[in-house]
């Protein structure tokens, strides 16, 4: 089974712990989201992982081997640190037909990842004349070349205009579905909401959480009801009534925290309250990343999540 396998790692620069004894694993078929504040150990990782850093201690593992192991890498491995890593005198073209005879990748792969990442039109074209988006849109492509089971990229959706927004989220999504691991570092909150299943949050070089997305939102932030009406006063007697917490904003909604629409709706309907607008305010995982990174980041997270001392 290809997987990401990241035990007991540990890296120190003299006296700094960059990454703290972290234990984590990413399975195929799902996105996992890699979060963090800056200097949360995630980019430290991802070099160790890629064998561009060596471990103080413990071990990253792709497929059950580290990366400096494995033969013709970019066909198990494909990963996005630096879209601006590409040689800028060269076309895209040559900067993906280099890596691929690097590694015995047929020359038809670099023709269809540039055709998939929509580089086609601009193939020719010499680096240096592409806007970042473009640029990461070529990292991407370099990624994919190998067809790997494995795919590691850090802030994809930098530089990407909308369109290339939602195109990151399907490809995200089809990776994970044709059964590749997928590891995405991001300090996007709401785009990373779009696309992950689960997540791994660094704080201080630990591991704070590792859990499934949806989980870590309502493990952190309580969903509530949002409601507009035309007699104010006849909802906020029967919510009272039944012990709800209700707050009216000055706009004229109301909303009620702690609860959800399957509870709130039957009770307004039997008080005969006059609804305009009954929907559900779901917690978002910006405000379950700000709770959880609000305090002090030496805690450990508590769902799934490993616990050091």
């Amino acid at each position: 089974m290809t997987s990401i396998d990241v035990h007991d790692l540990t890296k120190e620069y003299g006296p700094r712990r960059a990454v703290d004894r972290i234990t984590f694993r990413v399975p195929p078929g799902r996105v996992t989201g890699f979060l963090g504040p800056n200097g949360a150990g995630k980019s430290t990782t991802l070099r160790l992982l890629l064998g561009l850093d060596r471990p103080t201690s413990g071990t990253a593992t792709l497929a059950g081997r580290p990366y400096v192991s494995l033969a013709r890498p970019l066909r198990h491995v494909g990963a996005l640190l630096d879209a601006q890593a590409a040689h800028s005198s060269r076309t895209g073209r040559d900067h993906l037909l280099v890596l691929a005879a690097s590694n015995r990748i047929p020359v038809r792969r670099v023709d269809e990842v540039l055709e998939e990442t929509g580089l086609t039109p601009a193939a020719r074209r010499r680096v240096r004349t592409y806007s970042l988006g473009m640029r990461q849109r070529l990292g991407i492509a370099a990624a994919l070349l190998g067809d790997p089971g494995v795919v590691l990229l850090d802030e994809p959706a930098n530089g990407l205009d909308p369109e290339g927004i939602v195109w990151i989220r399907g490809l995200l999504r089809r990776l994970a579905a044709e059964g590749r691991t997928v590891l995405v570092s991001s300090h996007l909150m709401n785009e990373t909401a779009s696309f992950a299943d689960h997540l791994v949050v660094l704080g201080r070089g630990r591991v704070l959480a590792d859990t499934a997305l949806r989980d870590f939102i309502d493990a952190r932030v309580h969903p509530g009801v949002r409601i507009r009406t035309t007699d104010p006063a006849a909802l906020e007697n029967a919510l009272t009534r039944q012990g709800h917490d209700a707050v009216r904003h000055p706009d004229g909604h109301w909303t009620v925290r702690h609860a959800r629409v399957d509870d709130i709706g039957p009770l307004v309907s039997a008080a005969g309250v006059p609804l305009l607008e009954l929907s559900a305010e779901e917690g978002t995982l910006e405000q379950a990343y700000l709770a959880l990174t609000a305090v002090d980041a030496e805690f450990a997270a508590r769902q799934h999540e490993e616990v050091r001392p």
